[in-house]
């Protein structure tokens, strides 16, 4: 056996246990009864620790140098698994396993006490767990940081975005910041400037809501042989390739919460399912990063489901299911409800426009927690003098606020601008895709989606993590990331 190929089978090893890890933690926010909060902290904990045993083991180095001698007589994606197997170790051997462990329990624990807080607006309540796992979260950066030689904030940026940089952020979000206040004001006085679209009385049940979800899911290309859809406190793509695991949360209300949430959920899940399955078990099989993850929930639900052409397809399926009678079931009401402009406090229900707002605003507050310029007691007010600033609003509650998400809790510091990231990745790939299939409007407003996610898993689905999150959008699209499509995309849609 070389050096290679023991370090894949090691991987494939280590791979089935971080699918049990992501199996256990869908099940702990969807199915599983709040008292086994305590035991499945403790099987997540241990799963973990052996996951990053497997991971530092000392002679993993060893076999990554040998391995490097091998190189020349590899296979493209074979030099690319190599690559992402030494990341991913460089990240593990940085970090002491019972270090791992508490993050595991303290995460495992504070994510549960935040499912009673959230609903009860209480924010005391969940913070001492918020404050024990940013404690350790910094100590775990600081340690990546020295390993890797980079800040601590971009060291778990790294674990979620490989080779993601402040710089390039910054960059980005600043020319966002530029040109989105003016944009919102355009749009918002066109958009008073019209009739408000016409809206469909309620209440809208449950049990057709997941019906409607469920028929769009499949004619999109959804396979549920490979993959089922839940509830949860906080939607989420959970489970693994070949199981896929959704969750929602509905409005008895409003059924287009849940409906665009669903169909948000499903491009991660069609992303899942997308990874090349020669590959799995392997790092180079996975997903590139949480950006690209992002891109496609993101070109699902935004630059898909938003548009005119979906609108049209789906509003007679829609009228069909609940029943509906009068002009608010015509597509061109639904269309417009679904780009219809209204900034408020809840990032999950944002308008495309706004969006951007409330990421930028919890990568401002996660860089200063971590940083220890911004104490957690302190977040409330922070979070409502920083959304004010950004879109002129602020939340009625904490619940509104700094307990509406469930990432700090759950231990994701440097997640949060890959949302935006992902957006300004789905417009450059949106834009590809129309120059790459014409007719493609046409296509959507028949419900023909397989030549669109046939593209896509041609360049993106299938490339695993062979090609970085740069190399990959530079291959897609003929250019490198930037803000011009997703800015000409938002012209187009809401001032055109």
């Amino acid at each position: 056996m070389s050096a290679y190929t023991d370090l894949e089978a090691r991987f494939r090893r280590l791979g089935a246990v971080e699918e049990a890890i992501a199996v256990l933690h869908w099940d702990a926010a969807a199915m599983m009864p709040a008292g086994g909060a305590a035991a499945r902290a403790e099987q997540l904990a241990t799963l973990r620790g052996i996951a990053h045993q497997l991971l530092a083991a000392p002679e993993i180095a060893d076999l990554l140098a040998a391995a490097e001698a091998e190189k020349p007589d590899l296979g493209l994606w074979q030099q690319a698994n190599l690559r992402e197997m030494r990341r991913r170790w460089r990240h593990a051997a940085a970090v002491p396993g019972d270090l791992v462990e508490a993050l595991s329990r303290a995460k495992s624990q504070a994510e549960a006490v935040w499912r009673t807080a959230r609903p009860a607006d209480d924010f005391a309540l969940a913070l001492p767990g918020l404050e024990r796992v940013l404690d350790l979260t910094r100590e775990m950066a600081a340690a990546k940081a020295e390993a890797f030689g980079t800040t601590p904030y971009e060291a778990l940026l790294d674990q979620y975005e490989p080779g993601g940089s402040t710089a390039l952020i910054d960059r980005l979000f600043d020319k966002i910041s530029g040109f989105l206040p003016g944009l919102l004001d355009a749009a918002l006085a066109r958009q008073a400037a019209r009739p408000v679209p016409l809206v469909p009385p309620g209440p809208f049940p449950i049990a057709l809501q997941r019906r409607a979800a469920l028929a769009l899911m499949e004619r999109i290309g959804f396979d549920f042989a490979h993959g089922r859809l839940d509830e949860s406190g906080h939607p989420f793509c959970g489970g693994v390739p070949d199981d896929v695991r959704l969750t929602t949360r509905y409005d008895e209300a409003d059924f287009a919460k849940a409906l665009m949430g669903t169909l948000h959920e499903t491009g991660h899940a069609l992303y899942q399912r997308g990874l090349p399955a020669e590959w799995r078990l392997q790092p180079v099989g996975g997903w590139r990063g949480m950006a690209v993850h992002e891109s496609q929930s993101l070109f699902l639900e935004m630059q898909v489901c938003r548009s005119r052409a979906f609108a049209g397809f789906a509003a007679p399926l829609l009228r069909e299911i609940f029943g509906g009678v009068g002009e608010a079931w015509d597509a061109d009401a639904l269309y417009r409800r679904q780009i219809y402009v209204e900034p408020g406090p809840i990032r999950v229900e944002a308008d495309e426009i706004t969006y951007p707002a409330h990421v930028i605003l919890r990568y401002r507050l996660e860089r200063a927690m971590l940083a220890g310029d911004l104490l957690p007691r302190d977040l409330p007010g922070a979070w409502a003098e920083g959304l004010q600033q950004l879109i002129g609003v602020t939340p009625r509650s904490d619940r509104e606020g700094c307990l509406q998400d469930i990432h700090w809790y759950d231990g994701a510091w440097g997640y949060f601008p890959t949302y935006t990231l992902g957006a300004l990745i789905a417009a450059q790939l949106f834009a590809a895709a129309r120059e790459a299939l014409p007719g493609l409007s046409e296509q959507i407003g028949r419900g023909e989606f397989a030549p669109l996610f046939d593209w896509l898993r041609a360049h993106v689905h299938g490339k695993g993590s062979l090609l970085s999150t740069a190399d990959l959008v530079l291959d897609a699209t003929g250019a490198p990331l930037g803000t011009a499509a997703f800015e000409a995309h938002l012209r187009r849609r809401y001032l055109e």
